[in-house]
């Protein structure tokens, strides 16, 4: 993370609950409630060339992405924010989400968990905190017996501080 300052207790339950807006939001389905919580010019990276800007952009990506969930569980985990030496906002929050895909007649299909983190920027407006940018880092995505690969491991993240 480099170099960072603490930002105040305000402002980050001001974030928290930006964080907790979205995933609730996604359990609920509710397009307004999720689009709201992005800046006008925005961008959403979620990996694999899925990167859009624009909230009607990633609002339109989420929706599509929706449609193919039966069900979805997302809960935020734990999370920290701070202000980096630039000025800017950051955080990054650990997701966890339950889903049961659908099929093309809106039957439940298979079943799986994404465990990740998001690194984020925010921007604070007359409303309150804003997403500027999310970037999904996935941990694990596969089957709930945890049978996929985990993407974080020791020899994939390299030496680090372990």
């Amino acid at each position: 993370m480099g170099s960072t300052d603490s930002i105040g207790a305000d402002d980050f339950v001001g974030i928290q609950r930006l964080v907790h807006r979205y995933a609730d939001a996604v359990v609920n389905r509710d397009r307004q409630q999720w689009a709201s919580t992005w800046s006008a010019d925005a961008v959403w990276d979620l990996g694999h060339g899925r990167r859009v800007e624009g909230r009607e952009a990633i609002v339109e990506l989420w929706g599509r992405a929706m449609g193919g969930m039966y069900a979805v569980v997302q809960t935020a985990d734990n999370g920290d924010a701070w202000r980096r030496p630039d000025g800017v906002v950051a955080g990054r929050w650990y997701v966890t989400e339950t889903y049961q895909r659908a099929g093309k007649d809106g039957e439940p299909l298979d079943a799986g968990i994404l465990r990740a983190h998001y690194d984020d920027t925010y921007v604070s407006t007359d409303d309150g905190w804003l997403f500027a940018s999310r970037e999904l880092v996935i941990h694990y995505s596969g089957p709930p017996d945890l049978s996929a690969p985990f993407l974080n491991t020791h020899e994939r993240l390299g030496d680090g501080s372990v």
